[in-house]
């Protein structure tokens, strides 16, 4: 396989976003605390918590970077039109060889999540069957796309909380965190291509506003200091908001374009925030390492 067609599948599979989702197991791990025993336990010989979270890191990747890539299989045809760049219609990856590569992924992902129980198996389980949903038929549906894409990102959260499948009972309300910021990027995101969609542009701008006065208050229900949450906050306030006040402002398909850009990148900051807020500042830290890896990969790939 020469270098130029390599890279179109991995352009296939939206690298940069990846990365977001690995983030998202890692904020499940610091919600279960997993991630203050794995620092604690760090150098003792045991590491069966490092070899789980190398599991769920891997199993998110595969789910991810293949349900993006069935998304372009389904949308062949709509994107010879308007998107004749990407692999497929560009003719540098068959469509074929695209759902067989998606396909091969995605069972990586479930059979990744099978090494660390049974519970995480059914997550990513559901998580793969939500991602082949919208890629087929939930992003043609006006209302009920948005949450199934959500619900994907409630799965990926929920898949790094059942490292301690007991944890589920008290954490999964907050799978609605990720439901409510990424069903808004997927509202948002259906002017990138067309524009005139003022109504969605400003319900997402209130949907952010809610995620991040949800996790502002998490200090004070979990006893962690809540300026080690602020920060993270500043940053995702930082990233989201000037793009999108500019998108509402000139309903420039363009501009839409780079406000979805920020907030799917700055999925990272969402997380970071949620560790900051169950593990502390360090912990968030380490979740936030992610964010130049992905956006040094969103100069190379393409994001949406």
């Amino acid at each position: 396989m020469g270098s130029s067609r390599l890279f179109a599948y991995i352009q296939l599979t939206r690298p940069a976003n990846v990365v977001t989702a690995i983030a998202d197991i890692w904020a499940g791990f610091a919600i279960a605390g997993t991630w203050t025993l794995l620092v604690a336990d760090w150098g003792s010989g045991t590491h069966e918590l490092l070899i789980n979270l190398g599991w769920l890191s891997l199993s998110t990747i595969g789910l991810y970077a293949g349900g993006v890539a069935f998304n372009d299989v389904f949308d062949a045809e709509l994107d010879a039109v308007e998107r004749p760049e990407r692999p497929i219609p560009s003719g540098r990856v068959s469509r074929k060889s695209a759902a067989w590569m998606s396909l091969l992924l995605i069972l990586i992902g479930v059979l990744a999540a099978a090494q660390v129980n049974l519970v995480s198996a059914g997550i990513a389980l559901a998580v793969a069957f939500l991602a082949v949903l919208y890629d087929y038929w939930g992003k043609h549906q006006h209302f009920l796309g948005p949450i199934n894409m959500g619900l994907c990102r409630t799965g990926n959260l929920l898949l790094g909380i059942s490292v301690v499948p007991e944890s589920l009972l008290t954490f999964w309300p907050l799978g609605l965190l990720p439901l409510i910021y990424v069903a808004a990027i997927t509202m948002i995101s259906r002017g990138e291509v067309h524009g005139k969609n003022r109504m969605a542009l400003y319900t997402g701008l209130l949907m952010y506003v809610f995620v991040i006065v949800t996790i502002g208050s998490m200090p004070i229900l979990h006893n962690t200091e809540i300026w080690e949450v602020l920060p993270f906050l500043a940053l995702l306030s930082y990233m989201v908001f000037p793009p999108l006040i500019k998108a509402i402002r000139t309903h420039d398909p363009k501009l839409i374009g780079k406000s979805v850009k920020a907030a799917v990148i700055s999925l990272i900051i969402v997380n970071s925030s949620l560790a900051a807020a169950f593990a502390g500042w360090k912990i968030g830290i380490i979740v936030l390492l992610l964010l130049p890896i992905s956006l040094w990969l969103a100069k190379k790939f393409a994001v949406t």
